[in-house]
């Protein structure tokens, strides 16, 4: 199956300037335009932990990512339709990008088993490793489609291409997913050729129902087809030239990316190239500064990861520098340390997020030390901004051909 992209009016991918691999792009879609490269804030249940959409819009997020198989489970994806669809419901104008389901296979399965997670330790060869003890899985993964348990209820559910397809549809987001597995970083290349075969077929399935259906909301929409293969590269090329050349409006790249960075980046290196130049390039699950620039370097365009929001409940605030004008390790600060008790400094020097124009280190130091959830929604509004300003000094160094300088002087390299 090959051809042009389903539906042009769906979506439109302009690139607006190159520099070496490196875009500057405008992803235009029936719910506003995305400046790209961009980071994609997440949303699992329609919203983002602690924050109003009114929030997020404000400290710069441009679009959002929310998740099938949450909304399908709860409330429902027919409920979502009858309110109007995603936008509708959560109250977001802009532009939503959802997945197929599919991670939830990896998430319930061969990352219970495998004692890996997406956020906290994708890369298991990364000290330190943190890992957490092997469990039984919650899915079966068959060729036409995946049983899994719901872990709300232990309820039993089969998600298939055609199932992911027309929640999705009925959720009615901008841009969605075709259903595929997600391997582990403990797959061996034998299980992960096996996977990528089946992944390729459930893409032909995605497209098929895709077209056999129509918008239930009153715009079109754009399908993504998923790169998969693992972390090894006869795999990835060969994954990568069989996504590309399906009709797909966009490509997306997940799956196993390897056990340290170096191999996600070796990853790229592989898979970028043979990808389309015409369509948008999204980088599932990563959101860490330093991978996004490095693939930002090799041609990516937009990013999802829950980090932001995840690391502001726990206390950890984004800064590019710590007070003496230093690079800050890891660009984040504990705000639970005591040395912030007494701070009454914002919490990064510069940023002009709600936050940080109104809050002092102690304050926030102090709502978390009481339990005040205010802690969580500043954080999470801090680092939301703290991305899209990041987002926003790459695509002006990318205008202004300086990126490689804006890299260096954020990782020092």
């Amino acid at each position: 199956m090959c051809g042009l992209p389903m539906d042009p009016l769906a979506l439109t991918f302009t690139v607006q300037a190159r520099r070496g691999h490196a875009r500057l792009g405008l992803l235009t879609t029936p719910h506003g335009a995305v400046r790209t490269p961009a980071f994609v804030a997440v949303g699992t249940q329609a919203a983002v932990k602690g924050v109003t959409p009114e929030a997020v819009a404000g400290a710069g997020t441009q679009v959002l990512f929310a998740n099938t198989y949450h909304l399908y489970l709860r409330p429902g994806a027919e409920l979502v339709a009858r309110h109007g669809g995603l936008h509708r419901f959560m109250n977001w104008s802009g532009p939503i990008l959802t997945d197929s389901g599919g991670f939830q296979v990896f998430s319930l399965g061969a990352s219970i088993e495998h004692g890996v997670g997406k956020v906290a330790s994708i890369f298991p060869g990364e000290a330190p490793a943190r890992r957490t003890p092997g469990g039984d899985s919650m899915v079966r993964i068959r060729e036409d489609g995946v049983r899994f348990k719901s872990h709300i209820d232990g309820s039993l559910h089969t998600f298939s291409p055609e199932v992911s397809i027309a929640v999705q549809r009925a959720l009615g987001a901008d841009m969605v997913l075709a259903f595929d597995e997600c391997t582990s970083p403990l797959h061996d290349e034998a299980y992960t050729r096996t996977s990528m075969h089946r992944t390729h077929r459930w893409a032909e399935r995605s497209l098929a129902a895709f077209e056999a259906s129509t918008p239930q909301h009153g715009y079109p929409q754009a399908l993504y087809g998923v790169v998969q293969g693992g972390a090894f590269r006869e795999l990835r090329e060969q994954s990568a030239t069989t996504i590309g050349a399906m009709p797909f409006d966009g490509i997306a790249i997940g799956g196993n990316l390897g056990a340290t960075l170096q191999d996600m980046y070796a990853v790229l290196d592989w898979t970028v190239p043979l990808l389309p130049h015409e369509r948008p390039r999204h980088l599932l699950g990563i959101g860490d500064v330093p991978s996004i620039l490095e693939a930002v370097e090799r041609g990516v365009d937009t990013f999802d990861c829950v980090t932001p929001t995840r690391n502001a409940r726990n206390g950890a605030a984004f800064v590019r520098r710590n007070d003496h004008g230093e690079r800050q390790p890891g660009f984040r600060i504990n705000l639970r340390n005591a040395r912030f008790a007494d701070d009454l400094g914002p919490l990064e020097a510069g940023c002009d997020c709600a936050t940080c124009r109104s809050y002092s280190r102690a304050y926030v130091r102090h709502l978390f030390k009481a339990n005040e959830q205010l802690a969580h929604q500043l954080v999470t509004v801090h680092n939301l901004r703290f991305m899209a300003r990041l987002m926003e000094d790459v695509r002006t160094s990318l205008a202004e051909d300086r990126f490689a300088e804006l890299k260096a002087d954020l990782l020092g390299r």
